[in-house]
């Protein structure tokens, strides 16, 4: 008779089974064309198309070749190169974004809640900004960097990039991600929708309702 220990182990196994049959560490076709007009479940990433129906040209985007729109509030225009923008990154763990900046343009504080971003400036001079988290007590590493320089962030921590120079800037950055995601954070705290209530703000923030009511207008409309 099988004992206590025998049955437990067994019970697991067959527990097991379906999860060890169904899923695999490592790519099992060269290519997955995101399907991103699918109707099929989406559980990490988007469904591939048949290969028949992915083209030729799903390994080359041309979309960071031109420079955007830095007419903006913030001065600055990020242009994304994601899933979403390009399909043929999808399950590859890859993604991209060009950020432009007029001079005194910012790419506001933010993080990007499921990537590590390496970056490369292109031309100008920026001032690259990473707060650290509470263990390092928020200490802020800062560094202007010029063309050709390049700069680290890890996942999940706070950053912001500034044009100090008197001419356009731009810079390339690389996410371990096919979407990485993105919070800003003054469009977080004041624009979220729902709004956050007034008093958690003034208590967390340390200032009248008046301020607090004020900052949400200027991101009602978003950025």
């Amino acid at each position: 008779m099988a004992s206590s220990k025998t049955l437990v182990i067994l019970f697991t196994m067959l527990v097991l089974a379906p999860s060890i049959l169904a899923t695999d560490p490592d790519p099992l076709q060269d290519f997955c064309v995101a399907d991103l007009d699918g109707n099929a479940i989406s559980v990490n990433g988007h469904p591939c198309k048949p290969m028949s129906q992915a083209g030729d040209d799903f390994l080359f985007s041309s979309k960071l070749a031109m420079a955007g729109n830095t007419s903006t509030l913030n001065g600055s225009a990020v242009t994304e190169l994601d899933v979403a923008e390009w399909p043929g990154t999808n399950t590859l763990g890859v993604s991209m974004n060009r950020v432009d900046f007029a001079p005194g343009g910012t790419n506001p504080p933010h993080i990007h809640p499921r990537a590590t971003e390496i970056g490369i400036v292109m031309e100008g001079e920026l001032l690259v900004g990473i707060i650290g988290s509470l263990d390092s007590g928020n200490k802020l590493y800062s560094k202007v960097l010029r063309a050709g320089e390049t700069f680290l962030i890890p996942r999940g921590l706070m950053h912001f990039q500034f044009n100090v120079g008197k001419t356009e800037a731009s810079m390339v950055v690389s996410f371990n991600s096919q979407n990485p995601g993105i919070v800003f954070v003054p469009l977080t705290v004041f624009g979220s929708n729902p709004p956050i209530p007034t008093p958690v703000l003034t208590k967390a923030l340390r200032v009248d309702a008046e301020v607090v009511e004020l900052l949400k207008s200027k991101f009602a409309g978003g950025f």
